[in-house]
């Protein structure tokens, strides 16, 4: 029997809900009046979270802290899998087709207090803080520590310039990020039971959510959240600005 690979993964679980996502919203292009906008938004973030998580993930991966199968990959940038690179690259594209399906905005000033900006910033970055340290504690907290190190500084700024805005859509936020991290959650686990990928239980608390490393369902969490608040703030922005690039 051939040994599940990472390539299978992207074409079961990711390539055809990708799909799904993309046809409804290709249907629904109709009633997305700012649709060249809303596309432009993904790609700026796509092309964000790219830059910021590789080398977060060459640290990890270099590290040891997690690991792929003998002849689970095709070929690696450095030490990360060419599927990893393009799972990078679909997470953003996914969970934002989702939130374009029901998103909506609405017409709140700009104008954040000064206070409030750094409430924002100084929350996420009490969140790096921790992460900081846990990474500094000891192995088992490793993993966790530096996915809330990692995290800290996107959550400071999104928080920063908008937290206010965000706390009055916090349905839409909630509902963006719930199914994308159920679905990851879930074809995830389904990944490491498969052995296409392992964490190192020397670099992970062992804490599980329904079978799933704690850090990993954590991780599909904060990344679905950058992204949705990303493009919340995004069309927020623009929409004040006046910025329509649609015919």
């Amino acid at each position: 029997m051939a040994l599940p690979s990472y390539l299978g993964f992207h074409l079961v679980f990711l390539i055809p809900f990708l799909f799904v996502l993309l046809v409804s919203v290709w249907v629904r292009q109709l009633r997305l009046p700012r649709a060249q906008v809303q596309w432009a938004g993904i790609g700026i973030l796509a092309g964000v979270a790219f830059a910021y998580t590789i080398p977060w993930e060459i640290l990890l991966i270099g590290n040891g802290v997690w690991s792929y199968a003998e002849g689970a990959v095709i070929a690696r940038f450095i030490n990360i899998p060419v599927e990893e690179l393009l799972f990078i690259l679909v997470q953003p594209f996914i969970t934002a087709l989702w939130l374009y399906q029901f998103i909506e905005t609405s017409r709140r000033p700009l104008a954040v207090s000064l206070s409030k900006r750094l409430g924002g910033a100084v929350a996420g970055l009490l969140i790096s803080g921790v992460g900081v340290w846990l990474y500094l504690a000891g192995d088992t907290t490793t993993y966790l520590g530096a996915l809330l190190g990692w995290a800290g500084p996107v959550l400071a700024i999104q928080w920063a310039f908008g937290w206010p805005y965000l706390r009055d859509h916090a349905k839409t936020v909630g509902i963006g990020v719930g199914l994308p991290t159920v679905y990851l959650c879930a074809a995830d686990m389904v990944a490491i039971t498969l052995g296409i990928w392992k964490l190192s239980p020397t670099y992970t608390t062992g804490l599980t959510l329904a079978g799933l490393p704690i850090e990993e369902a954590l991780f599909f969490l904060l990344t679905n959240l950058f992204v949705v608040q990303g493009l919340i703030l995004w069309l927020w922005v623009t929409d004040r600005l006046g910025i329509d690039t649609a015919p």
